[in-house]
């Protein structure tokens, strides 16, 4: 039986015996905690280590153009040793959003090789078309070398130029926090440019969906193209340009997203303009909540995030699709988390699970109690209560504050729902922590393409997410993140279409002190001092996300955790310490990580204690920690420790 199985097979009176007192039931759910905490402990720097293997120069690499990423070694049964617009976005998204959350200087000469290789990429002739009308730009793969790939394939696909754009959005917003603004406009913005054009101009023309396969109106594509037009309208606004295309497109895109939506399924739909006999269940629907996850946003359905009732209830819906197909999954009710494949019908190797599918579904609820525990909340609609009443099934609808008992239940059961799915991977985990494509739906073992990068990248998120570690909002106060027209209008905008420079990104291009360079710095330099409010093109932060690093070699069951003088820390009381996660920790690195919001500015005494088995607490030596959160327009910031 699964390691959990009796507990959430308890249902409520089990939670209630969990919340009430530390019996036997909460130490094997603490047991459980543990066994992910370590699972990502040591998958996390070898999935990391993997992705790395995967680009350019690296150990998997060979022959494989500067910046470009194979999907991966695998050059026979299956032969994935190409680079894919989509993948290639995908993985290194993951990449930078690691980078914005702690400066890695491997990962930014990385980041920035990849940028420089799509501004050659884009260019390149290709069977989807030419550059020069933006047709070109739908090309799906290309041959790792950097050359086309004219082999017979599934073509276009639209989804490839708005991931690539948000990817270099977020690197190009880093840039902006750290004072490089020049930078973000004369090397990164011309390359996103031209894939908002395509976007706005090829949006409404159907295409191959994500998995290569139909043809028709893919969600995950317009999920991303809406994305993707409104933070490219934010981005060019802070570089003092404009994208009236993505303004004037992005709420007819929305209000499109909207068709995607059954209301006598209860699910989202995967494709539609199509008549392929399926479903239309289909794990896009992780994909894409996740890749259009902004936390500001809470859990509004429109833009389907996370935890609102849309996405919830198409969670449900597509899990339990898979409960009755694999084999693996036999024994496990609703409300356990089980093996999850693509999409019920899929055929592929068989038809079988994937691993970055099953980390999936845990990243969607982990993003989901990230927003509850944020917003002290879970409300509960008709739309989602199918979903909660698995967890509770004695749930109505309504809203759970966070001090009632409901609320609890419902957050403790989805945690450990979650977590199920991580167990399931590592369950499943090849030898040394390799994660292939696929993994046997009858007996779990490694198929199909080996040390697929796409799937170490979702290791990478799934573990973020799980540490409270999320990425850079997009919508902002741009109108068109979330409001719908009255009426769909199939409009598009004809783009324009320049070659992007490929020069060498600048030297040294280090964290600032969160205040931007003037407009009229040199591309290579960037603020030291204190600028004048004047001088900023940013808002000023009102709070930071301060990612508090402590070294400490622990015992397994240990737990690290910080507190101090100010409510967010606990007010020096041990039981409201903050616990950090082991998501970064190995054994050559054991950094123990967490990240709390805290007001700009705000001055504060702190020390770390390490929480034991027993309970006992050991606090580290004196004096006490003291910090400032700093002030400027960065809204993350890291504090790295050692015990003392």
């Amino acid at each position: 039986m699964h390691p959990f199985s009796s507990l959430l097979l308890l249902g409520t009176l089990a939670l209630q015996a969990v919340l009430g007192r530390p019996n036997s039931l909460l130490s094997e759910r603490e047991i459980i905690k543990r066994d992910v905490d370590s699972f990502f402990a040591t998958e996390v720097p070898y999935a990391l280590s993997q992705v790395k293997c995967n680009i350019a120069s690296g150990c998997n690499a060979g022959g494989v153009a500067s910046g470009l990423v194979i999907a991966s070694p695998s050059k026979s049964d299956p032969d994935y040793f190409y680079h894919w617009t989509r993948d290639a976005a995908l993985v290194f998204k993951a990449v930078v959003d690691r980078f914005v959350n702690e400066y890695d200087a491997d990962l930014q000469a990385l980041i920035q090789n990849y940028i420089t290789s799509q501004a050659r990429l884009q260019t390149v002739s290709n069977p989807s078309g030419s550059f020069y009308d933006g047709s070109g730009l739908g090309e799906p793969k290309f041959n790792a070398d950097g050359s086309q790939f004219t082999g017979s394939w599934g073509r276009p696909q639209r989804d490839g130029p708005p991931l690539r754009a948000l990817t270099m959005i977020t690197y190009s917003k880093w840039l902006i926090n750290n004072g490089y603004q020049s930078t973000a406009k004369d090397l990164v913005w011309p390359v996103i440019q031209n894939d908002l054009a395509y976007t706005a101009q090829y949006w409404n023309q159907t295409g191959f969906d994500l998995w290569e396969e139909v043809q028709g109106s893919s969600f995950f594509t317009i999920a991303a193209s809406h994305r993707a037009l409104v933070e490219g309208s934010n981005l060019a606004k802070t570089l003092g340009n404009s994208c009236s295309a993505c303004d004037a497109i992005a709420p007819q895109v929305l209000c499109f997203q909207q068709s995607f939506w059954s209301s006598s399924g209860n699910y989202a739909l995967a494709n539609i303009n199509v008549n392929n006999g399926r479903s239309g269940k289909d794990t896009n629907v992780f994909v894409s909540t996740n890749q259009g996850f902004d936390p500001s946003l809470g859990c509004d359905a429109t833009t389907f995030q996370p935890c609102s009732d849309r996405a919830l209830a198409s969670h449900k819906v597509v899990v339990d699709s898979f409960r009755s197909i694999y084999s693996i999954n036999s024994g496990f009710g609703k409300g356990q988390a089980v093996a999850v494949g693509r999409y019920p019908e899929d055929t592929y190797y068989n038809g079988n699970p994937w691993y970055l599918h099953t980390l999936g579904a845990a990243e969607q609820l982990y993003n989901a109690l990230y927003v509850w525990k944020s917003q002290g909340s879970i409300t509960v609609t008709s739309t989602s209560l199918p979903f909660f009443q698995d967890l509770s099934s004695s749930v109505s609808t309504g809203t759970y504050a966070s001090d009632t008992p409901t609320y609890m239940t419902l957050y403790n059961t989805a945690m450990v729902y979650a977590d199920g799915f991580v167990d399931n991977v590592a369950k499943y985990v090849g030898a040394n922590g390799a994660l292939a494509e696929q993994y046997d739906r009858n007996s779990g073992s490694p198929l199909s393409a080996r040390d697929l990068t796409w799937s170490y990248a979702s290791v990478l998120t799934a573990a973020a997410r799980r540490a409270g570690v999320v990425p850079l909002g997009w919508a902002e106060t741009n109108v068109a993140a979330t409001s719908v027209p009255g009426s769909c209008y199939a409009t598009s905008a004809n783009g324009a279409y320049t070659a992007a420079p490929t020069s060498p990104f600048p030297a040294s291009q280090t964290p600032g002190n969160g205040e931007p360079v003037p407009s009229t710095a040199p591309t290579s330099t960037r603020t030291t001092g204190t600028a004048a409010p004047t001088t900023t093109s940013c808002a000023q932060a009102t709070s930071v996300a301060v990612s508090f690093n402590e070294r400490k070699v622990t015992s397994f069951g240990q737990t690290v955790k910080i507190v101090g003088n100010i409510p967010a820390l606990g007010s020096w009381d041990t039981s409201k310490a903050v616990a950090l996660s082991t998501s970064q920790y190995t054994s050559n690195n054991p950094v123990w990580s967490v990240s709390i919001t805290l007001a700009a500015g705000q001055a504060l005494q702190y020390k770390y204690i390490v929480v034991n088995t027993d309970g006992s607490v050991t606090w580290e030596a004196d004096p006490n920690r003291a910090y400032t959160v700093p002030k400027g327009c960065a809204t993350q910031t890291t504090k790295s420790d050692s015990w003392q």
